[in-house]
């Protein structure tokens, strides 16, 4: 055989296998993609209620990363009061104090956010 012809042969060959396996792929993933979930409040009955129901949801995911930031700036704050105490610079009632303020902000911050997100 002649060497061009085995070339050109090849360069058929690669290039037909190259779109077979880029095809493949996507026919593939897309009998096996999830369908998208609903959001908590449901569908809605029209794709404005449920892009509004979709930001309810985010609005809530927000509430809660507000509460968990809440939260680790109470312990932050609690374990460094924790932490002067065994240098003499606080003492255990500050601790105390300290631990008490934290549980009240977090109490009121979760019930500030709950009720906000109930006006929605």
């Amino acid at each position: 055989m002649n060497m061009t012809l085995i070339l050109k042969m090849r360069h058929a060959v690669t290039r037909s296998s190259f779109v077979a396996l880029s095809v493949a792929p996507v026919t593939t993933m897309a009998a096996g993609l999830p369908t998208m979930e609903d959001p908590s409040r449901g569908a809605g009955s029209g794709i404005m209620e449920t892009l509004r129901n979709y930001g309810y949801d985010i609005v809530l995911l927000v509430a809660l990363l507000v509460v968990a930031s809440m939260f680790i700036g109470v312990c932050y704050h609690a374990y460094t009061r924790y932490s002067e105490i065994h240098t003499g610079r606080a003492t255990w009632g500050q601790f105390g104090l300290t631990v008490a303020v934290g549980a009240v902000l977090l109490v009121v911050g979760i019930w500030l956010l709950t009720k906000a997100t109930g006006v929605l």
